[in-house]
Order: structure tokens, then C-alpha cells, then sequence
């Protein structure tokens, strides 16, 4: 009967880790992927686990039978599986709540999502001592026993460490993830019990199976977020993505939803926000720069393809090259967003490896791959920005995309400091009304008034596409020289994640949460 003992302990190791990496899913689509969100779920599955192995040892001396272990992972299955039907209305009331900035009732949730968690967790973590317990027959053998089921175990999770996120949630999404997961776990514990016990023994569990197909059912049906003019909801390997239709207007939500990372609109070419400003670069070179001078423009953070589109309206002639690492939303770019140009190249794949595999140079080189409130560490380093440097002309010019909470400028700081430590010059541009600082740096000496000149000369010619006129009308409101005062991030020290948990806390204590209301 061993090797039921064992099959029971190394599906509870691989659903024990593919719940938690999918719990990191199912939380992420409403409170980001932030290490906070992480380091909570981390925390208490580990709290979880160890209340488990503690029960699990007293469990088995009280109990020392196979149909008692069994019974353990049917209720585990059971209760992994219905773990989203039973989050829904709260991660519907956070999502409204998150809307509407209510912190206190976003907490609330937060912490009645993780604790749904506990029950199936703790019986889980009771697997490892109770199978001790009954397989260890003599004690010149213990230490052998103990050390092959926790081996077992290890197994079972290290497979469930990779079996949700790389397959599973990109296949099926989360919620079927979750069916799947507890259904699995339940066949294992149902073929237990009728092995160790018989059909009578099976028969008094079979409404199980029934009560986990009805709360997938269920649960499957409906968005979980209330989103007006929802056209489009799916779950990549990296994202989960929204398209809404509001206005004629299209917008790309990720995760959470806070932020837009796309926008199209069929008649109009002009939005007002972080996208048009890659329009903008060149023209920090001396006066009278032309539009033909670009040649080449690189767009580190594709998404459905905003900036690529006012790029393809500006400088029709350019080639295009652009770096995505999610393909789903290429295909939504596609697909919602007119994203087929003839002179766009795109790349599936990370943004700093892709430039770095380049062999060509850019008169444009833009970065915007911010997921709220986060942006990946290793797009932040001085020796990213020497390797930006490289793939630019010598008129070439960087821009990159950050966010800012009011008058907490420590990541945009930062920036600006690791960025003029490569390139001579760096500018930085509050956009009006967003939360999105533009830091701009030119590979040769340039001046802020040679953007002016530009304008005027610009602005003489009737044949100036206006989207452009508009962009640099507005970068000339906010421009002025970046900050010199920042510590420099490198490869080795890029406390990235640590600058704007500070940021974050430091803007709720302060109370002036109502400015994003």
C-alpha cells in the first residue's frame, strides 16, 4: 500500500506549489504582481504549511489509517478547487474598490482572499508527517522513510512550480487551473480510498466530485471584474489582459486594470499621453533637424502598439523594430488595435536580450515597460543604458516611461542619475494631468533650446503632420533638465522594487491618497 502512500504525498506536494503560484495569479489580476502581493502570499502559505505539519503529526497518532490520509486530500482537493467561486464577490468588491481608492476595504479583501487559502494549505502540509506516520514500520528505518516522502514531496512540488505558469493558466486560465488542480488531487484520494477501503468506503465521497464539476461550472461563468465595454478578457503566461470598447475608443488593461497600456481610436491620432512623446526625440538636436533623418526607431515594450502607430503617422519611412515578451497581446494588437503595419517589426521576446541581439543602430530608442506599479530591475541598470547607448546613431536619442506618485520623485531620480552617468545630456517632462514622468537623453551634447528652434522651424511648415506639432507642443509645457541627484542603479544594485515600496507607503501614510481618485 506504500505506493498509494506515496502517489498521495506527491500530488499534494505539486498542488500545495501550483496553488500558491496560481494564488499569485488569481491575485495579481486585482492587486498587481507587486513584491508586496508576493511576499503576503509567500508569508502566509508558508504560515499555512506549518500549522499543517503540525496538525498532521497529532492527526496521524490519533488516527493512524490510509483512509483517514485519503479523506485529508479529498477535502483539500475539494476545497483547492472551489477557491475562486469562493473569492469571486470578494475580489469583485476589491476591484470596485480598488476603482474607487477605499484602501481600508481593498485591505479587508485582500486579507479574506489569502485566508480562503488556509483551509486547503493546512490540510495539505499535514500530508508529509501523517505519510511518515504510516509508513515508518520500524525505527532502524525512520530516517530512510522520512527522507524518501519528503523527497516525494519535493518532487511533486517542484513539478508544480512550473506546471500552472507555463502551462496550465496560459491553456486554460485560472480559474480551470484551479478545477484542474482539485480534480486531480481528488481522483488521487478517491483511488485511495476504494484501494485501502472498497467501494462503500468510495461511495460515501462520490457528492464531491459533483459539488467541485458545479462550483467550476459556475464559476466559469461571468467576468470577475465589472469593466465597462469589455470586449476581450484572457490570461497569458505573463498577463492577465482586458480590451474595452468605450467611446469608439479601445483601451489595453493588464492585471489589475489601473493603468492604460494601449489606446486606439480609428479617426483620431492624438491622445495626450505617455505615447506621443517618442515623436518628440530627435528633435533635441540642433535646429533645423529633419523628419527624414529617422531612419530606424526601436520601441522596447511594444503592447498593442500605440507609440509604433504615431511613429508610422510621423516618419512613415522608418523601419520600425518592436520588443514584446507577451505574444498574446500582440494578437490582441492585431486583432483590436490596427496593429499590422507594413514597416513594423516585432520581436517576441525579452526587451533587453532582444536589444542586445540587434545588429542595427537607432535614431529612436523608446522604453515603456512599466507593469503598475513596477518596472522590471534589469531595464533600470547603468549597463542597460550602455547598451541603449550602443544601439543609438550618434544623433540618436533614448526616452523611457516612468511612473510617479505627485512629489515622490526617488525612482525618477534614480533614473536620471544611472542615465547621465552613460549620456551627457538627460531632460525630464511631467506629463499634465498623469502620473508618467518622460526622462529624455541624447548620445551627443544637446541643449533644451534646441527642442524650441525645432518647434518654430516645425511649425512653418505646412507640411508638418500635426500629431507631431501637438507632441512637441506639449513636451515644451513640462521640459527641463532631470535631477542630478539620485543614486545610480546598476546590475549588481538596482533596488528598484525597494525605491517605490517606499514611495507607495510613504504617499498612503502621508493621506493624500484622494489625489488618485
Amino acid at each position: 500500500m506504500r505506493r498509494y502512500l506515496y502517489m498521495g504525498v506527491f500530488f499534494a506536494g505539486l498542488v500545495t506549489l501550483a496553488a500558491e503560484l496560481s494564488a499569485s495569479r488569481l491575485l495579481g489580476n486585482y492587486y498587481g504582481t507587486s513584491n508586496l502581493v508576493w511576499a503576503s502570499i509567500i508569508g502566509l502559505i508558508l504560515i499555512y504549511l506549518t500549522t499543517g505539519y503540525t496538525l498532521g503529526g497529532r492527526w496521524a497518532d490519533k488516527s493512524p489509517h490510509l483512509r483517514t490520509f485519503f479523506l485529508i486530500l479529498a477535502w483539500a482537493a475539494l476545497l483547492t478547487g472551489v477557491i475562486p467561486l469562493a473569492a469571486r464577490p470578494i475580489l469583485r468588491l476589491s476591484s470596485q474598490a480598488f476603482d474607487q481608492m477605499q484602501i481600508g476595504t481593498l485591505l479587508g479583501a485582500f486579507i479574506s482572499v489569502l485566508l480562503l487559502f488556509s483551509a486547503p494549505i493546512i490540510l495539505l502540509g499535514t500530508a508529509s508527517p501523517f505519510a511518515i506516520r504510516l509508513a515508518v514500520e520500524d525505527k532502524e528505518h525512520s530516517g530512510r522513510v522520512s527522507g524518501k516522502i519528503y523527497a516525494i514531496s519535493t518532487l511533486g512540488s517542484f513539478i508544480g512550480t512550473f506546471l500552472p505558469s507555463l502551462i496550465m493558466i496560459p491553456l486554460v486560465g485560472t480559474y480551470r487551473t484551479f478545477a484542474i488542480l482539485g480534480a486531480m488531487l481528488l481522483f488521487i484520494a478517491m483511488f485511495g480510498i476504494w484501494k485501502t477501503n472498497g467501494t462503500s468506503a468510495l461511495l460515501k465521497i462520490l457528492w464531491m466530485p459533483v459539488i467541485l464539476a458545479l462550483a467550476t461550472l459556475i464559476g466559469l461563468k461571468g467576468n470577475d471584474k465589472i469593466a465597462l465595454g469589455l470586449v476581450f478578457e484572457d490570461e497569458s503566461q505573463y498577463n492577465y489582459i482586458q480590451v474595452q470598447h468605450v467611446n469608439r475608443y479601445y483601451l489595453l488593461r493588464l492585471n489589475e486594470g489601473q493603468g492604460i497600456h494601449s489606446i486606439y481610436h480609428p479617426d483620431i491620432d492624438t491622445y495626450y499621453g505617455p505615447w506621443e512623446l517618442i515623436l518628440v526625440a530627435p528633435f533635441f538636436n540642433p535646429a533645423p533637424y529633419d523628419i527624414k533623418s529617422v531612419e530606424r526607431i526601436a520601441i522596447l515594450g511594444l503592447a498593442a502598439g500605440t507609440s509604433a502607430r504615431q511613429v508610422n503617422i510621423v516618419y512613415p519611412h522608418a523601419i520600425i523594430d518592436g520588443y514584446e515578451i507577451d505574444a498574446k497581446i500582440i494578437d490582441v494588437g492585431y486583432e483590436y488595435f490596427d496593429l499590422d503595419f507594413p514597416n513594423l517589426n516585432i520581436f517576441i521576446e525579452d526587451a533587453r536580450r532582444g536589444l542586445s541581439k540587434s545588429t542595427h543602430t537607432y535614431q529612436i530608442i523608446s522604453i515603456d515597460v512599466f507593469r503598475p506599479p513596477y518596472i522590471p530591475w534589469h531595464l533600470t541598470t547603468k549597463e542597460f543604458f550602455r547598451e541603449v547607448k550602443n544601439h543609438l546613431t550618434d544623433d540618436g536619442v533614448m526616452l523611457i516611461n516612468i511612473a510617479r506618485i505627485q512629489d515622490y520623485r526617488k525612482l525618477v531620480d534614480a533614473l536620471a542619475a544611472t542615465i547621465r552617468s552613460e549620456f551627457p545630456c538627460v531632460y525630464s517632462c511631467d506629463i499634465p494631468g498623469t502620473f508618467n514622468t518622460i526622462l529624455f537623453a541624447s548620445k551627443q551634447s544637446t541643449e533644451i533650446t534646441n527642442l524650441f528652434a525645432n518647434y518654430s522651424n516645425l511649425k512653418s511648415n505646412p507640411q508638418t503632420p500635426k500629431t507631431l506639432l501637438q507632441a512637441i507642443e506639449l513636451t515644451t509645457e513640462c521640459i527641463q533638465t532631470a535631477p542630478y541627484e539620485g543614486i545610480v542603479l546598476t546590475d549588481d544594485r538596482a533596488p528598484v522594487e525597494w525605491l517605490i515600496n517606499t514611495m507607495i507607503i510613504d504617499f498612503f501614510v502621508s493621506g493624500k491618497i484622494e489625489a488618485l481618485q
